[in-house]
């Protein structure tokens, strides 16, 4: 593909009540596409299986784009397929009077009875029959018998199919509807698409889908069959065991920007030693011709990692926007300019903004949130002791951070400790975990009435276990 020829690529999702990481990598791989060579980005949405037919559905895929930066500026439609129904109608009689496509009444059990020992699904059967249409006939494509149909694949090169192995395919059910086959043919061609990016496990579509346009009159497009994503066992992400939906990362806090870079990473690379890299950088370097044929290993790890190094990299003020929203569902009231004085300790620490809520609920909550494991951990022999002391010193000290450091730090020396253990029962005690934001810039925060307070409940707290 020449980066400056104009081409029309079709990003063709089907309505199935989530957005799958996968088709999220393969629209992100054709939009980049489109913009290099100034063409178009055509959305068209598959929408002819009834069962999976939910205006709720659509809408998910729509504002999932658009999460990810994919707005209606940048693309041409939503088209529906759905919509082109007569076209399709259209092309089925065309192959029928050409003689392509014959009528079937064959019940899958008595072609698997006669097919179990040849290497074609199904056997042309029906195909001299002279079957007119009714009920329980299919209507399926007529395969040559002979010669190879070639596949032009960027990624590929030039896979070469037998068309003896290529069985008669149904592209018209009993009920008249059409099948993906025909129906994505017949929409490319009359959408002008010149370009199709889609997942490996299509590349066995794509010599039946060529030879629907070849015999409908079109040109076939040019290809490119992205690797499969798998899991840490290298299986291919399943729905139905793994988390794909994009959605469930966008609710927990994945930055729209983070999660773009790393799936544009399933099968590419950036020149040079990096991975993070801006979006134009990618959008100048990308070439689908580039994209590795291997399984892509969706890491969520490493993802987890990218995003915070995206989060770091926001300015405080639009992390600050971006936590909102999570912090509107927090089961405690924010006060925003609190939390704004608590977004720069935050900000370096969290990895998923939905992590803010648990950062910061010691200083909106009456009493410190509650946890077992972290006071059992802290409040061993000295920690009475140390949190006495402790109380004592932040009666009348200066109240800034580096003060309430320095004070903490001789009531450990008097006690033989370390600051990191001296700090320990203090902070469970203020903020309920041995983990969380600086400590002492956290008092500062929060102020020397609750400090005090919440160290001396701790501290009756340990009189009453004694």
């Amino acid at each position: 593909m020449s980066p400056t020829s104009p081409i029309r690529v079709r990003f063709a999702p089907s309505p199935t009540g989530i957005f799958h990481v996968g088709g999220a990598r393969s629209a992100l791989f054709n939009w980049v596409m489109a913009a290099q060579s100034g063409g178009t980005l055509v959305l068209r949405i598959e929408d002819t299986d009834a069962s999976r037919n939910s205006p709720e559905w659509t809408e998910g895929i729509i504002r999932a784009l658009a999460w990810l930066g994919m707005d209606g500026e940048q693309y041409e439609g939503p088209y529906f397929q759905s919509a082109n129904a007569d076209r399709h109608a259209e092309a089925v009689q065309t192959l029928k009077d050409q003689g392509r496509a014959y009528y079937c009444d064959c019940a899958r059990e008595a072609v698997l009875a006669r097919t179990r020992e040849q290497p074609r699904g199904y056997d042309g059967f029906c195909r001299d029959r002279g079957l007119e249409p009714g009920p329980g006939r299919a209507l399926r494509f007529r395969t040559p018998d002979d010669g190879q149909t070639t596949v032009v694949d960027l990624l590929r090169g030039k896979p070469t199919f037998e068309n003896a192995v290529l069985d008669d395919f149904v592209i018209a059910r009993a009920d008249g509807s059409v099948t993906f086959l025909l129906a994505n043919a017949v929409d490319d061609m009359s959408q002008g698409i010149t370009h199709v990016v889609r997942g490996d496990e299509h590349l066995s579509n794509a010599p039946r889908q060529q030879l629907l346009w070849e015999a409908l009159g079109g040109e076939p497009p040019v290809w490119a069959h992205v690797p499969v994503i798998v899991n840490e066992k290298r299986q291919k992400l399943s729905k139905r065991r793994d988390k794909v939906a994009l959605e469930a990362y966008r609710d927990e806090g994945y930055l729209a920007e983070a999660m773009r870079n790393y799936l544009m990473l399933l099968g590419w690379a950036p020149s040079g030693d990096r991975e993070i890299v801006p979006w134009d950088v990618v959008v100048d370097e990308f070439r689908i011709e580039d994209v590795n044929t291997s399984p892509a290993f969706f890491d969520e790890k490493k993802l987890r990692a990218f995003n915070g190094e995206y989060i770091r990299a926001l300015p405080l003020q639009k992390f600050i926007a971006e936590c909102l929203p999570f912090l509107q569902d927090a089961p405690f009231d924010v006060d925003v300019a609190v939390f704004a004085e608590l977004a720069p300790l935050a900000q370096t620490r969290v990895a998923l903004l939905s992590e803010i809520v648990q950062m910061i609920d010691f200083a909106f909550l009456d009493e410190p949130p509650s946890d077992e494991q972290s006071w059992n951990k802290a409040m061993k022999e000295p920690a009475a002791a140390i949190l006495a002391a402790a109380e004592a010193a932040y009666q009348d000290a200066p109240w800034n951070a580096a003060e309430l450091k320095d004070r903490l730090e001789r009531v450990g020396a008097e006690h033989g400790l370390k600051l990191g253990k001296t700090q320990a029962p203090v902070r469970v005690a203020v903020t309920g975990r041995t983990v969380g934001l600086p400590l002492f810039e956290s008092l500062e925060i929060l102020g020397r009435d609750r400090t005090v307070a919440r160290i001396a409940a701790a501290r009756a707290r340990l009189a009453a276990q004694a």
